[in-house]
């Protein structure tokens, strides 16, 4: 067991950031800051409106998916193959993409398949998203081991 009196190697004994992304070495805003509120708000509806228009467009087209579009499950099935499919090979959701954002690994690099595969399904589970770190990661961002940022 760690020393107490070594600063920031207890639980909550690190000093608060001045702003979100301080720890993680990311600028305040701009290119490569973490991405606010507002802007994952607005990506996630914009996605949920692409998963809902891809399974009316499909009902629409093949009759047979008819009976399956009104399946309460459809909806966040369709939504988490679109996430896990553009998270893996853009960077980023439709709506992330759109209003600017990406997912990278807090390790650098490629984000590969696992990461938006443990991601999504986190997030699908919803409650993962609520529980927020300072530097404005959720759950399933932090145990991806993922961050959602500008640029």
């Amino acid at each position: 067991m760690p020393p107490s009196n070594i600063p920031g190697q207890t639980f909550g004994d690190l000093a608060p950031s001045a702003y979100p992304g301080e720890r993680l070495g990311l600028p305040r805003e701009g290119h490569g800051s973490v991405a606010r509120f507002g802007r994952r708000l607005m990506a996630l509806v914009i996605d949920w409106a692409i998963a809902s228009l891809v399974v009316s467009g499909i009902a629409a087209l093949v009759p047979a998916w008819n009976a399956v579009s009104q399946h309460p499950a459809t909806i966040p099935l369709v939504f988490a193959v679109l996430q896990i499919v553009f998270i893996s090979t853009i960077g980023g959701s439709m709506g992330h993409r759109l209003l600017g954002l990406r997912i990278v690994p807090l390790a650098g690099g490629y984000v590969g398949l696992w990461r938006p595969v443990v991601r999504t399904v986190l997030l699908c589970l919803v409650v993962p998203i609520l529980v927020w770190d300072s530097d404005q990661r959720g759950f399933h961002d932090k145990i991806a081991g993922t961050m959602l940022i500008r640029g």
